[in-house]
């Protein structure tokens, strides 16, 4: 029988060490902590909407659709009255501007006000309960 420190190195490689298990109970939310996170939050989806809007914009442009749309809505309507003089690319672009910043407003004064009610409900209810281990 060997007894060499790779030997033991092995044997405790083996054991494996008991998990941990704590339960914890979550009864706060920061109010400014959930304000910053929820911004955060609500730039990233308002660039992700603005970025999605343009590439949706370019690809419908270079596919001819909205060129066929334009023509369609100039025959109805009357050919001097274009739809394009709606959607072009700066009236897309300065509207998905617009709606991200409003996102940005809406979605940080939601995590504001979620951050609130949790509070509230946490002095009524207790709080959510989480488990973790030390794996």
């Amino acid at each position: 029988m060997s007894n060499t420190v790779a030997d033991k190195l092995a044997r405790k490689t083996r054991k494996k060490a008991p998990s941990k298990q704590v339960r914890l109970k979550l009864v706060y939310v920061d109010f400014w902590s959930a304000v910053k996170f929820s911004f955060l939050v609500s730039v990233c989806w308002a660039i992700v909407g603005i970025v999605a809007t343009v590439l949706v914009y370019l690809v419908l442009m270079q596919t001819g659709l909205l060129a066929k749309v334009d023509s369609l809505f100039m025959d109805v309507v009357g050919d001097k009255n274009s739809l394009m003089t709606f959607l072009g690319f700066p009236q897309v672009f300065g509207f998905s501007v617009v709606v991200g910043i409003l996102n940005i407003i809406v979605g940080t004064a939601l995590g504001a006000v979620a951050s609130l009610i949790y509070n509230l409900l946490t002095r009524i209810v207790g709080g959510f309960q989480l488990g973790f281990t030390s794996n």
